[in-house]
């Protein structure tokens, strides 16, 4: 047996270190938004996105704990975007709303001014003739 070239087991440790800079070593761990999620779980949104949303943020918390970053990462990105649909909702509807809301108000009242004016001038033209 040649035992002339050094094997793997005998070979110095600084060969064997990796370059420890931050970046390659340390990956960036996902967030959960739970924060968004429990505030809208609690705002009451549209159909209950903000429910929806806080399953996802725990799950990724929980597969954060326990190492799993990828499956932590794909649960973040779905809780960031029910997190988005609800707030989207939660602020986008109520103005609707309230744009329709004063927009029909707008409407009827130029229906009425001008009911007013064409019974006004219905019941002027009647009495001038029976003069």
């Amino acid at each position: 047996m040649d035992t002339s070239y050094p094997r793997e087991d005998y070979l110095p440790m600084t060969s064997h270190k990796r370059d420890s800079s931050p970046t390659t070593t340390t990956s960036v761990l996902p967030r959960d938004h739970l924060i968004w999620s429990i505030f809208n779980t609690i705002y009451m949104n549209f159909c209950c996105l903000g429910f929806v949303a806080l399953a996802f943020s725990v799950k990724a918390r929980d597969r954060k704990v326990a190492g799993d970053v990828e499956a932590a990462r794909r649960f973040s990105s779905k809780a960031r975007c029910y997190n988005a649909l609800a707030t989207a909702g939660s602020v986008l509807l109520p103005i609707l709303l309230a744009a329709l809301v004063v927009t029909g108000v707008l409407h009827l009242s130029k229906l009425a001014q001008d009911s007013v004016g064409f019974f006004s001038s219905q019941f002027s033209a009647s009495d001038d003739e029976d003069k």
